[in-house]
This record gives C-alpha cells, structure tokens and sequence, in this order.
C-alpha cells in the first residue's frame, strides 16, 4: 500500500510552522504517556529475574501470565475507540492513565499464578484504549504527508523505556526487604506513580481537535482543519467505508493479520530480553543494562526510517523489510548458540531493530483507507486483533524454552510471527496496486 505524497521542499511557511506548533505541543506528552504505557505494560519482563523464584512460576506461567494483559487489550480496544472517537481523547485518555496506574501498582500483591493472571488481564482492559486511541488522535492533528515520522518520534518512547526502564529496574530491585516487600514489588509500585500523576496533566494540557486549540492562531487552525478535512473528502471519494463494513473488510483484515504476527515475535523478545540475557551468563546486577542494548541502537534507525517512508511515499517495503530482518536475525541465534554470547546479542539487536522500525510506517496504513468511526473501530480492532499475538508469542516461548531448554529454539519458532507480518503487508500493497492500474475495457 505505497502512497502518492508531495516532498517536503518548497512547503508554505504556514503549513511549516503550523505543523511544528503542533509537534511540540502534543508529542512530548504523548510520548511521555507512551513511555508510562509501556513501562508498565512490560516491567513483569525485570521483575521475573527475582519474582520468578520467588513466587515459584515456570517460563510457561510468567510467559502466560504475562501475555494475559493482551486478552484484556483485545477485549476493551475497540469499544474504548468508539467511545474517545465520542467523548475526545482529554477526558478518556486521563480515565485511562488514572486506571491503569492504580493497577499496575496492584501487581505488586499477586501471591501466586492466578492472582498474576487476574491482576494482568485487568490491567489490560484499564490500559487498553491508550495506544490505538493516541493513533486515532494523530490522525486528527497531522495530514498523511507527516503521519509516519511523527509515528516514528512517538514510537520512541517505548524504545526509550526499554532503554531506561531495565536499568531502573535493576536498581529498585535492589530494595529487597525495605518495609517487609521485596524488590520486584517496589518495582511495581514506584513504576505506577507517574501514570497516575500524568492523569492530571492530561487533563490540563491535551486538546481534543484544531479547532479546540486556543494555541494556534486563528490562520493556523484554519489552515490545518481544511488540509484534514480535504485528504478525509479525498479517502471518502474513493470509497466511505461504514463502521461495520471495517470489520470484515480484506485490507483491514490483512492489516490485523500483519499486526498479530509482528506482536507474536516482539513481545516474546520484550518480556523475555531480560531472561535471554541472564542466559548469556550476564551478571544480575548488569542484566538491566545489557538487556536495553538492543533497544538503545533501534530508536535512532526507527525514527529514521519513518521519516524516509514520507519522503519517498513508499509504505510496504518499508514494514515488510524490517519484519523480514527480525525474523532472519531470530532464525539465525539457532546457528550462533549460547556458547557465542556476543554474536547472539548482535542477532538480538537486528532483531530488535527489525521488528520496531517497521511499526511506525504499518500505523500509517489504516488511515489511508478509513475515517470517522470506521477509524475509531478499524484501528481499534487491528490494535486489538494483533496484540493477541502479545499473548500468544510470550507464551509459546514460555513453553518452547520450557520443553527444550533452550532460548534459541523458540526464539526460531517466533521468528515466523513477523514472516507472517510481511506476507500480510506485502499482499495488501499488491492488492491497491493493482486497484490503482487504469481498468481496460473488454
């Protein structure tokens, strides 16, 4: 699915500054909220090098349990959607950040495995709505032209608490035994602060549409509203899907499928990097630092080639050419083995690498086809969809590494996961290709 858009040169002051205005303003704090989502979203991965043992889980219980939050997501994303697309990102997006703060905080309780899995599939019901509806919201503040570089800046905040959130972790698992709790329960209580804190600034600072922003001026607002509104005219002239038909139409269908098949391999490597690492015979008070390598050395690559997707207006190799990275970088550990730690860590890092740098670009696809309530719903199902592949890839590497011991067979078997993402996206971009070739007559 390759897009037509107009280079950056010659833009209209206006339009130069208008977009800057907004940048600053909103991506900052989206980011930041971002950075809390995912802190808390995978800090299990850091508190299972102490919590594990502790609590007497297997690989195949903390991968489970783990990937229990993503059932929750898929249950609640789209509803939560509709209902931003409805009441505006202020004020759900704060009832978001207050739930999911308060419940990750919570974690820190859990006795045993059902426990675990009942506080993770609730959290993910609080937190679901965050990322698709912050992908809802961009696509009310930035034209086509700018989405995947601005998506690209915004996926930097989940690099950037994979590069952050491992080390700190280490450090708060250093406070075993202060007040009767042990370290990997701080963790997630001091982890939930400042979701709960950025409930209030939300609250405060976000603003729902252009027209709702008293912090451009008047020519700016205008300018911004008309570009939006004629690239939404532009979609619907091609075809005005309704909010049920988004729901069994190819494209989104094959959009999910490719979001579902990345998950799988991503979050696997997510929540067991940690794990991974402490394999390669890496020191406990080191893992946090060696486990945020790989995503240190992505986030400038994957900001970068978002932004090249714009330039060039080209979309499905660049989401299919990165999953197709990853999925060579896993299947290659099985060749390197443990016995190789530094090799294994460099195959770690391109998968890392491969499977991040194509996200940004895959979340400007679905607003190229739909708008209004379809893309409440559409991006609300193929977010919800794809993050079952949250649940199932931590835990088929739970079981895989449980039954063979080892991490590199099953981090083989996940590698499939982003093949699947990169046939999907391929087959969609074939398909509105071809739909775009003039029609001859018979």
């Amino acid at each position: 699915m390759d897009v037509a858009v107009q280079t950056t040169d010659g833009v209209d002051p206006l339009e130069r500054e208008t977009i800057k205005r907004v940048a600053w303003r909103l991506l900052p704090l989206l980011m930041v909220g971002y950075f809390c989502n995912y802190l808390d979203r995978v800090n299990v991965g850091m508190a299972a090098t102490t919590m594990n043992q502790q609590l007497g889980f297997s690989n195949a219980v903390f991968g489970f349990g783990s990937g229990l939050f993503f059932f929750g997501c898929f249950l609640a994303a789209v509803p939560s959607n509709l209902i931003l697309n409805k009441l505006g990102a202020r004020r759900w997006i704060s009832r978001i950040l207050m739930a999911w703060g308060i419940l990750s905080g919570l974690t820190a309780f859990a006795w045993n495995d059902y426990s675990f899995y009942a506080v993770r599939f609730v959290l993910g019901l609080a937190e679901a709505g965050y990322f698709p509806g912050m992908v809802l919201f961009m696509t009310w503040w930035f034209p086509s032209l700018y989405r995947s570089r601005m998506m690209a800046i915004f996926y930097a905040a989940p690099l950037i608490s994979m590069i952050i959130g491992p080390p700190i972790g280490s450090l708060l698992l250093q406070l075993e035994g202060l007040a009767g709790l042990h370290g990997w329960q701080w963790l997630f209580i001091l982890e939930a602060l400042p979701a709960v804190v950025l409930c209030l600034v939300f609250w405060q600072i976000l603003t729902d549409r252009p027209a709702d922003a008293a912090w451009l001026r008047p020519e700016q607002r205008a300018w911004l509203a008309g570009r939006l509104a004629a690239e939404r005219t532009q979609r619907e002239e091609i075809r005005k899907y309704s909010l049920t038909e988004t729901f069994y139409n190819a494209k989104v269908l094959l959009l999910t499928a490719c979001n579902f098949g990345n998950n799988v391999t991503q979050f696997a490597l997510v929540f067991f990097t940690p794990l991974i690492v402490k394999g390669l015979g890496v020191p406990t008070a080191m893992i946090g630092l060696v486990s945020a390598v790989p995503f240190l050395i992505a986030a400038l690559p994957t900001i970068w080639w978002g932004a090249h997707s714009d330039r060039t207006g080209e979309r499905t190799w660049h989401v299919a050419g990165p999953f197709l990275l990853c999925s060579a970088a896993m299947a290659a550990c099985i060749l390197i083995g443990p016995s190789h730690p530094v090799w294994m860590m460099v195959a770690l890092i391109l998968a890392v690498l491969g499977t991040w740098a194509g996200q940004p670009v895959f979340w400007s696809l679905p607003a190229t086809l739909l708008t209004g309530a379809a893309a409440a719903g559409g991006i609300g199902m193929v977010n919800a969809v794809g993050l079952l592949g949250g649940l199932f890839g931590p835990w088929i590497f739970g079981l895989v590494k449980d039954a063979s011991g080892s991490d590199n067979v099953a981090l083989l078997c996940l590698g499939l996961g982003s093949i699947v993402g990169a046939i999907a996206v391929i087959t969609v971009g074939y398909a509105s290709r071809r739909e775009a070739l003039p029609r001859t007559a018979n």
